[in-house]
């Protein structure tokens, strides 16, 4: 099969869909082509793709041109969405549900995308979106105390174990991968977190595995979340449901309630965000102000650690695409029911229930 890596154009965005090791792991059975300088920002120069047996083109619109088998890391924007095509199978993050109209058009093109954060496995995980949950979790902390300092606009805290000042307090919204990352780093850093769930058996989980010194496990509801949030310095949103849009969480109405200068860090706003009053940002311009809170909303949190993600992504989506190359999309998909809950369109056509249902609602 031709296997083609464009170079990704999302703002800040500098991971890459293969590495050049997972170059050499294809390259024996299949042809891939990668776009001139894909991953010179993260150190892998165009040579040392050709040592693992890249085809180098100089052009987005060449390495499309040639492909069948197109792997990225985000969703292509508007002006990559020209070069797709039914031909094409589409494997990366798509995150259909967070930007309706950019999913229409790509859906439009006809192309067979293949969404990595709805890949499942057996235990009912996701792990081709759980390496990058793990780093937005963890970066969540580092944003966070980062914007509550003064000058970034923050009421002007620091966590951590001081003589005779109470911790400060961390509420983390939705205990999945990613909010039990920003458990255990807010744990780490000395404040007093708050955990909350609607899943009573995911907080009794929690709470033997972090045990009850400087940590709250609360049942999550409207009542609830407001009375963490107006508490904490900084809150982290890490609500997910496969495929549809994040459910908002916190609304406008609790950031009344919260103090001048906290922050929130919305880790859901791919799936178009958990709070109400997030809107996708950038690195480049990353938070804004609304009732006085700090809002952290980059749609590509990973992408601030652009080299760690790649080899921690390559390694989880290497065993996936080596399937669909080795087989063909079709044949894969049959032989791998968790490959197949991956695949969210085809021929203008969207094949994942909970997808279809986001995008029609």
């Amino acid at each position: 099969m031709k296997i083609g890596v464009p170079k990704e154009i999302k703002n800040n965005e500098c991971r890459v869909g293969l590495t050049p090791d997972s170059v050499g792991a294809l390259s024996s059975s299949h042809r891939v082509f990668v776009e001139k300088n894909a991953g010179k920002a993260i150190g892998f120069s165009d040579e040392m793709y050709q040592a693992n047996g890249a085809e180098i083109l100089g052009h987005a619109s060449s390495v499309f041109e040639e492909s069948e088998l197109i792997v990225k890391v985000k969703e292509p924007l508007p002006e990559e969405n020209q070069f797709l095509s039914s031909k094409h199978t589409l494997f990366t993050y798509l995150h259909l549900a967070g930007n309706k109209k950019n999913a229409r058009n790509l859906i439009d093109t006809k192309v067979k995308g293949v969404a990595y954060e709805t890949v499942t496995a057996n235990d009912g995980s996701l792990p081709l979106l759980a390496p990058m949950s793990k780093i937005a979790g963890r970066i969540s902390l580092v944003v966070g105390q980062y914007f509550l300092l003064k000058p970034n606009k923050g009421i002007g805290t620091l966590f951590g174990n001081f003589e005779n000042i109470l911790p400060r307090e961390v509420s983390v919204v939705g205990a999945g991968v990613a909010g039990r990352e920003a458990i255990s780093k807010g744990i780490d850093s000395g404040a007093h977190v708050n955990v909350l769930d609607i899943s009573e058996q995911k907080l009794e989980d929690l709470s033997k595995e972090f045990g009850n010194k400087n940590i709250s496990y609360i049942y999550s509801t409207p009542g609830s979340i407001s009375d963490a949030v107006s508490r904490s310095d900084l809150v982290i949103g890490s609500v997910y449901v496969v495929g549809k849009e994040a459910p908002k969480v916190i609304t406008k109405e609790m950031l009344k309630e919260m103090k001048p200068g906290s922050v929130l860090v919305d880790i859901s706003i791919d799936q178009g965000g958990c709070i109400e009053t997030s809107r996708p940002t950038t690195h480049d311009d990353p938070v804004f102000l609304e009732e006085e809170v700090v809002h952290y909303c980059v749609t590509n949190m990973p992408g601030a650690v652009p080299l760690t993600a790649s080899l921690a992504l390559n390694h989880a989506t290497l065993p996936f695409i080596k399937k669909i190359a080795d087989l063909g999309l079709e044949k894969a998909c049959a032989s791998d029911h968790h490959l197949a809950n991956g695949l969210n369109m085809a021929n203008g056509e969207i094949k994942h229930p909970s997808v279809e249902a986001a995008l029609n609602a």
